[in-house]
């Protein structure tokens, strides 16, 4: 006879088949699964639309002592984007293997997590210890994955926030492969930048002075020489992490003109135009470096993603990104898409910090065994962090390889459970 499931592990699946993938997250089941999830805890729930078709689920378990700072706890609800061709099984399935691997998008990022929240307190009320002196607030963010906006960054600014007099808050972290877990203090900030690169124009069969193309090899040549510097760095000392250092990756190539389709000719074919590059942007929007072979191009433009660490002086940085654009010579300017700075990070010094000794004093009784590192990526706990709330993230999954995103498809049923 087959083994039978687990209620928490038949719950974490069917949250696991509800599509909040983007661009078009389907928030409406999700909010439904939710709210019956919160009635299930005993909790409160509310359910907030700050953005429009973006709705925020917060569950509260009052505590005996309601004055003092709350607890929340923070997951997000969308998931990215999938790459059918690396799954197995239909990433919205939940697929279960007879192992107990179960396959679905969100599985770690972080659909686990919320689920785990929700399963630890069912089970401390179970215990007869489901009474907090402290009032706890699960919180159910969406559009963490695209930009924020319409998540926790607005929500922090709600009234609904401010009422919950939020003292200390657990968010996403990594899963490991070890017996420890990561618990992250901070994150890096992410920059999107254009250079732009403006000479001069002319025929191919010159040398011409001051062209667009030399401005951007210099200028790309010192963006990715201080790539090549913080890379050895990472290698060359074992106490570094990735969060640590900064990283440059030059990920756009874009050219003085643009087409919003793909040209064609008179007999509707489509037009093959020499280029010297070309992006796609959401799958729709092509830019075309250059005219053709024969022609040099007035503009040229190289995007970078850079992710910065709180421990870097991110003005000077920004001081020395200019400095390069003016040694690549005359118009060569930065254009920031996004930029964040937050160099805030959360205490997990033992005696400094009466949040980090608890966690930690938990931690310790339980035998978990934590590696503190800084997120190299980019969380909703930056907008707490910012408004001065120790944020910790922490995704309890040790023993369990970190899966990359275009293969982030399963999560293990059977791993012992730490209660």
């Amino acid at each position: 006879m087959a083994q039978k499931e687990d209620p928490a592990v038949t719950t974490f699946r069917e949250y696991i088949r509800i599509n909040t993938m983007h661009p078009n997250p389907d928030y409406g089941p999700c909010t439904e699964f939710l709210k019956k999830q919160g009635k299930v805890l005993g909790a409160e729930v509310k359910v907030l639309e700050l953005g429009p078709g973006n709705p925020t689920v917060v569950m509260t378990l009052p505590g005996t002592d309601p004055s003092l700072p709350s607890i929340m706890l923070n997951s997000h609800t969308d998931v990215v984007p999938v790459f059918p061709e690396h799954w197995k099984y239909d990433p919205f399935s939940a697929h279960k293997e007879e192992n107990g691997d179960i396959y679905g998008r969100g599985t770690q990022d972080m659909k686990c997590v919320g689920m785990q929240y929700i399963e630890a307190l069912r089970k401390l009320q179970k215990g007869g210890k489901g009474t907090f002196l402290r009032t706890i607030h699960l919180t159910f963010v969406p559009d963490e994955e695209d930009t924020g906006t319409y998540g926790m960054n607005m929500f922090v600014e709600s009234e609904t926030f401010l009422k919950m007099n939020v003292g200390f808050a657990l968010d996403e972290g990594y899963a490991n492969t070890g017996e420890e877990f990561f618990v992250f203090y901070g994150e890096r900030s992410p920059w999107n930048l254009w250079v732009k690169c403006k000479g001069q124009p002319g025929h191919g069969s010159q040398f011409l002075e001051d062209t667009a193309g030399e401005k951007l090899r210099r200028v790309s040549d010192s963006f990715l020489a201080f790539r090549d510097q913080e890379e050895d760095r990472l290698k060359k000392d074992s106490k570094l992490a990735l969060g640590d250092v900064t990283t440059v990756n030059l990920t756009m190539l874009k050219g003085g003109v643009e087409f919003n389709v793909v040209p064609k000719d008179i007999d509707d074919r489509p037009l093959v135009v020499s280029l010297c590059s070309y992006v796609v942007i959401c799958g729709v929007q092509f830019n075309v470096g250059g005219v053709q072979f024969n022609v040099v191009p007035a503009e040229l433009s190289v995007g970078f993603n850079i992710r910065v660490p709180p421990t870097m002086d991110m003005d000077a940085l920004e001081a020395k990104m200019q400095g390069w654009c003016r040694e690549a010579g005359k118009d060569v300017i930065m254009d920031f898409q996004n930029q964040t700075k937050c160099p805030q990070t959360t205490c997990v010094e033992d005696g400094k910090s009466a949040w980090w000794d608890a966690f930690a004093g938990a931690c310790k009784k339980e035998d978990i065994k934590l590696i503190k590192e800084i997120f190299p990526a980019a969380t909703d706990s930056r907008y707490l962090r910012e408004i001065g709330i120790p944020a910790l993230g922490f995704s309890p999954m040790n023993h369990t390889p970190l899966l990359s995103r275009p293969q982030r498809v399963s999560q293990r049923e059977n791993i012992p459970a730490r209660h």
